[in-house]
């Protein structure tokens, strides 16, 4: 009976638990678990659990072991810390971090070879430097502790404070020291946060959205700058021909016209220009009703859950991008997803949505800014614009999302479809991959779910995921076909790599971390190139997916 009962208690406590909703993902922008970063939680987790009477330790039932293996893709009750506590239990971590460096430093040798020659291209510069500096007076004991203060709290990515992670990227802006005395306590904190993460050449901030050029070259070429003649020419006309509009922008948008321009093919706005000023008026009159009428009851028993989840979302939304650390910024993403979940209630709010507004919302902040925006402080803005700029994300999201819904409905069936005809169509365009994966038992929804959730945001840099939103609002059912052929061209984009791991563990490692921080236009021009060719040779052909 007590047996029985034990039983009971088990399934009555997780019966709040809704299939559909997973737990928070990790990927390019968001590093995976780090031990060192959890040495004390590792420790603590190791430890027995005391009990009030010692006796022969439980035996878990088949359903308990089932339950404690699928935690992580359906139960939206634990935290963060006791799936890690879990973790550090049920690894063994010398094994993991052993196989974890292997891949790392396979993984970053192209990136250490850039980095060295970036090193000989400015080891003029800084001798200049060193020089300059040595001539200066010393600073005394103090200002060096302010300038200790000063980095730790500010959240600038800028230049200068690069050097003190040694060129390596801090994780998050929330994990940074806080209040260090000295400067050599900061250096110290932030290399010990990096040590078993793959090292990547820091991006100047100008390349990571805002040229999106990761080249050097200058912000606008000739053929640019004829290439903008050409989309206000279009956009110019009474009524804008949408089909040419798609047609220049499958190639990419120039960052002065995309604001329109995504307004525009996504549906939101109409092309005829005399409606639409009363169209963006009355819509945005209409989200700000919604708030009004719904936003109160996010307290209530029936949405406190939906409310109490998208609330642990926003902070790790790009944590390593300062905009969206704002406080303004947050309540904002708040808003926009706990509106667009009560309006939806087959799906409701799913974790991994919260990534999908970041687009819409930087790009419609550049529409009112010209300097970088990854720094930029909303608060400079008048209320009226980020009013403007809070709706506008919500109905250009809600527009996607229609498309691409039965991604987040009881179960996620669209995505389990397209993760299934992704292994089909690998199959058939690279076997030797397809095999390979298939020898070391690794399932292609471990790995793609993810893809197809969050749209490649996870894998991609935010530059680069605004880029692909470019061709995805230009094609033909881009969120929720081509996206498919841009899945596939991704992962046999890495086939050399892929073929060079040997073990489940250093596939899974690659794949869920793959190098792209790197990547720009270039990158993303090849990758939809490829993806249209796979496109033309099987999307009018279904069956050439089977054998």
């Amino acid at each position: 009976m007590s047996g029985d009962g034990n039983k009971k208690q088990f399934w009555k406590r997780n019966t709040a638990k809704v299939p559909g909703n997973i737990q928070h993902v990790y990927g390019a922008q968001h590093p995976p678990f780090d031990p060192l970063l959890h040495a004390n939680l590792m420790k603590a987790g190791n430890k027995p659990l005391s009990t009030t009477t010692p006796g022969k330790p439980k035996k878990a039932t088949t359903f308990q072991e089932f339950e404690s293996i699928t935690s992580d893709a359906w139960d939206v009750g634990d935290d963060d810390d006791e799936l890690l506590a879990m973790a550090a239990q049920n690894l063994n971590i010398e094994v993991v971090m052993e196989t974890a460096n292997k891949v790392i430093e396979n993984h970053s040798k192209l990136q250490e070879r850039r980095q060295q020659q970036m090193e000989k291209m400015t080891e003029p510069e800084e001798k200049d430097r060193e020089e300059a500096q040595e001539e200066e007076e010393e600073p005394d004991e103090e200002d060096e502790r302010e300038e200790g203060a000063e980095m730790t709290t500010d959240l600038s990515f800028s230049l200068e404070t690069l050097p003190l992670s040694d060129n390596r990227m801090v994780k998050s802006h929330s994990e940074a020291p806080v209040g260090s005395p000295k400067e050599v306590g900061v250096e110290q904190a932030a290399l010990h946060r990096q040590q078993s993460l793959p090292h990547r050449p820091v991006i100047p901030l100008v390349a990571r959205m805002a040229d999106q050029n990761t080249s050097g070259t200058p912000a606008m070429t000739q053929r640019e700058a004829s290439r903008l003649d050409k989309f206000r020419q279009v956009l110019a006309g009474p009524n804008t021909d949408l089909e040419e509009l798609r047609k220049l922008s499958w190639s990419g948008i120039p960052r002065q016209v995309r604001p329109i321009t995504w307004k525009l093919l996504s549906g939101y706005l109409p092309a005829n220009a005399e409606r639409r000023e009363s169209t963006l008026q009355r819509k945005r009159q209409e989200y700000f009703g919604f708030i009004e009428q719904y936003y109160d009851s996010r307290n209530d028993e029936h949405h406190q859950d939906t409310y109490r989840q998208i609330h642990i979302d926003i902070p790790r939304t790009n944590p390593l991008i300062p905009l969206f650390q704002q406080t303004s910024v947050q309540e904002i993403f708040e808003r926009i997803l706990f509106i667009w979940a009560i309006r939806h209630p087959a799906s409701g709010y799913v974790q991994g949505i919260n990534d999908l507004v970041t687009p819409f919302f930087v790009v419609y902040v550049f529409e009112y800014i010209e300097e970088e925006v990854e720094n930029f402080n909303v608060s400079s803005l008048q209320e009226e614009v980020l009013r403007n700029i809070e709706a506008d994300s919500f109905w250009c999201m809600s527009k996607l999302l229609d498309g691409i819904q039965d991604n987040y409905t009881f179960a996620q069936p669209g995505i389990q479809r397209k993760v299934k005809a992704l292994e089909e169509l690998v199959s058939r365009i690279d076997e030797n991959v397809h095999r390979h994966m298939q020898q070391y038992e690794v399932e292609y929804l471990q790995f793609a779910f993810r893809w197809m959730n969050n749209l490649l945001m996870r894998e991609l840099p935010l530059r680069c995921t605004i880029r692909l939103w470019d061709t995805y609002q230009a094609e033909p059912e881009g969120f929720s076909h081509f996206h498919l052929y841009v899945c596939a061209a991704f992962l046999v984009r890495w086939r050399k790599e892929i073929l060079d791991e040997k073990d489940f563990q250093g596939l899974m490692i690659l794949l869920q971390n793959l190098p792209t921080m790197h990547w720009g236009n270039e990158e993303v021009s090849v990758l939809l190139a490829e993806a249209y060719r796979l496109k033309f040779a099987f999307a009018d052909a279904p069956n050439h997916y089977k054998r």
